[in-house]
């Protein structure tokens, strides 16, 4: 019986930690610290080529400068995608999964790997 509760107990917890509600750009802010998965339409995108470690900063919620989330995508990790995210994703609703941090006063997440975006549409 204390096995078979030990076991529902793990895997309830296994459960809550891969149940993950997704928060729109506008609420990233609010999860500074925390994994979370931000859902909203990107409305633009940059590459800085020739800047430090090749950022693309990808604007979801809103334009630049009135973007209330970013996401970055440094110049070793674009790699890893099949396509130019600041073309591709302009448009489109994305997901994307990372820890949030604050970053001059404004949430973002770093994207390391592709599996951290999904495109809704």
């Amino acid at each position: 019986m204390n096995r078979s509760l030990l076991c529902l107990a793990l895997l309830l917890t296994a459960a809550g930690a891969f149940s993950q509600s997704s928060v729109p750009a506008k609420d990233a802010a609010k999860h500074t610290g925390e994994k979370i998965t931000v859902c909203d339409k990107v409305f633009g995108a940059r590459y800085f080529e020739n800047g430090k470690d090749q950022p693309t900063l990808v604007n979801m919620g809103d334009a630049y400068p009135n973007n209330p989330f970013t996401f970055v995508i440094y110049g070793d990790d674009r790699k890893k995608f099949p396509w130019k995210p600041e073309e591709f994703l302009i448009n489109k609703e994305v997901c994307v999964t990372g820890e949030v941090k604050d970053y001059r006063g404004k949430p973002q997440i770093v994207v390391t790997d592709s599996t951290q975006l999904v495109i809704k549409k």
